[in-house]
């Protein structure tokens, strides 16, 4: 193989890597477009015959009264019963320790099922300026930390042209869990966990509150307008202590695809310094 194969190999990995694959289902390849190589598909057996009796029978009634309805044994919990439960955890949390502890416990959200550990926050919960995204990756699910892949160390560089560093900000996202395959939480997966953000928020009770991406802006602002039209534009949050105020701006993880866009954030993250009055 020569270096040029060897590095386009790598290439090819690191790709996969990123994607979500991490595991081989076979050492040799299988087309499975090949008519020959698939197997005929087996004939279902008839179903046994219904008796009268079954079908006329009742259900059996549940004690308050009404009939018991049949569910799978281990579903995860309907998403409107996850995010009451979700509000009722949240709300009992007194500190930023205590919610994280909620968080580590709370079934309800599938994605708990699928990823390597919770990835709460990094930083300092009593900086002036909080930045919230929008769910962890592949690297944030390896160290449980937010923000430390590729995108992470682009927003440490960007952190550091306005004199800012993980030691003066706090840093989270709107998912805990990382997705399966880095793809987008669905916006139920985003409801049950936002009240857990909300109140993280509360807790930490930032001056500035840094949306990276649309969706974290559209998740806690309740805008519908993509990033492009809302990056750099002031907001007001209600934390349930106070206003703050709140900016949109491009998530790191954009900018590595448009570097062209960098220009924008740039004068989002001078107007951040501004605003924290340096």
């Amino acid at each position: 193989m020569t270096s040029g194969e060897n590095h386009s190999a790598r290439d090819l990995l690191d790709f996969y890597l990123e994607a979500g694959v991490d595991a081989l289902v076979g050492e040799m390849p299988v087309d499975r477009f090949a008519a020959d190589e698939m197997p005929a598909p087996a004939r279902p057996s008839p179903p046994p015959p219904v008796r009268r009796e079954e079908i006329e029978a009742p259900a059996p009634p549940r004690p308050g009264g009404g009939r018991v309805r049949p569910s799978a044994a281990g579903a995860p919990p309907a998403a409107e019963e996850a995010v009451m439960a979700a509000r009722e955890a949240a709300k009992s949390a007194s500190s930023l320790a205590e919610l994280r502890a909620l968080l580590e416990r709370f079934e309800g959200c599938a994605l708990k099922a699928t990823a390597t550990q919770l990835v709460f926050a990094d930083g300092n919960p009593e900086a002036r300026v909080m930045f919230v995204g929008e769910a962890p990756g592949r690297d944030e699910d390896i160290e449980g930390l937010p923000f430390v892949g590729r995108s992470g160390k682009l927003l440490d560089r960007m952190l550091a042209a306005i004199g800012l560093d993980r030691t003066n900000v706090y840093i989270a996202n709107i998912v805990p869990w990382r997705p399966p395959g880095n793809r987008t939480p669905t916006p139920q997966e985003s409801q049950i966990c936002l009240p857990f953000m909300l109140r993280q928020i509360e807790l930490a009770d930032p001056d500035i509150l840094v949306c990276l991406g649309g969706p974290s802006a559209q998740t806690l602002l309740g805008v519908k307008e993509g990033i492009t039209r809302i990056r750099g534009r002031w907001f007001s949050f209600d934390s349930g202590k106070r206003e703050i105020r709140t900016m949109p701006t491009f998530h790191p993880a954009f900018l590595l695809r448009s570097p062209l866009q960098k220009r924008f954030a740039w004068r989002d993250f001078l107007a951040i310094k501004k605003a924290l009055g340096g």
